[in-house]
């Protein structure tokens, strides 16, 4: 149908779908990702915490929430998510991604709906969440405004939408391009182009465009020296993360 395919590029799909195999080596080529995902599921899970009213020292926080994790790739984020105690469906348009995925969930013991699906293909399902996240997708779709509008409508009123991306200056330029692809070499060569990253306030455009309320931002910055990352309130200059709400809508509870 038209519409369910407005948010893929079949050039972005090809990249993840050869390194489909390698999500769940820590040193393979989502290194990067395996690094960042301790600092993100901090951030995430802060902020589901607050606008759910959760404790995070509880057993299954989480509970009784439903997550969507777009482009989840091999479920570095499902996986965490569905401990904490959430239903969790993550859904990836790089078919080779889900079977790995589901395997690697198997292994664990975790029950998670993982499908080879798009947003659009979601809403046409009828599908709705309490939290959508979106990390390092947004980047390499061929429409942000439409995507976001997509992952707006999936959500449920009083809803959290989390999304990460890259900076776009000259600063990430070096640092996600040239350092990670051609210097440390944790990512092929052609994994992102400069052109599609998105600056903090152009995304914050988007995302209230898209019908969201952006609440917060942060920046997800690497320490060389430490070999670490961490959640900086003022450093946005590469990695960097949003979150938004979908206010209530009038008549709801």
């Amino acid at each position: 149908m038209q519409g369910e395919s407005s948010s893929i590029d079949p050039k972005e799909i090809a990249k993840f779908e050869a390194m489909a195999t390698e999500w769940w080596n820590p040193d393979g080529k989502f290194k990067p990702l395996h690094m960042l995902n301790p600092c993100r599921l901090d951030y995430i899970t802060k902020q589901i915490a607050g606008v759910f009213g959760r404790d995070r020292t509880q057993l299954a926080p989480f509970a009784g929430l439903k997550i969507l994790d777009i482009g989840c790739g091999g479920g570095l984020l499902c996986e965490p998510m569905a401990r904490l105690g959430a239903q969790v469906i993550g859904v990836d348009a790089a078919e080779r991604n889900i079977p790995i995925a589901q395997t690697h969930a198997r292994q664990s013991g975790l029950e998670i709906d993982y499908r080879c699906a798009t947003a659009e293909s979601m809403i046409h399902a009828g599908e709705e969440f309490d939290i959508v996240l979106n990390m390092e997708v947004v980047e390499h779709v061929p429409d942000p405004i439409n995507y976001l509008t997509s992952c707006q409508r999936l959500l449920r009123s009083g809803g959290l939408h989390i999304c990460s991306t890259i900076n776009r200056n000259s600063k990430s330029f070096v640092m996600a391009i040239i350092g990670a692809e051609y210097v440390m070499r944790w990512l092929p060569k052609g994994t992102h182009e400069w052109k599609k990253f998105i600056t903090p306030d152009e995304l914050f455009d988007l995302l209230s465009q898209s019908g969201l309320t952006p609440v917060d931002r942060k920046g997800f910055v690497f320490n060389p020296l430490g070999w670490s990352w961490s959640v900086s309130d003022q450093d946005l200059s590469v990695n960097y993360v949003t979150s938004s709400v979908k206010m209530f809508s009038r008549g709801s509870v």
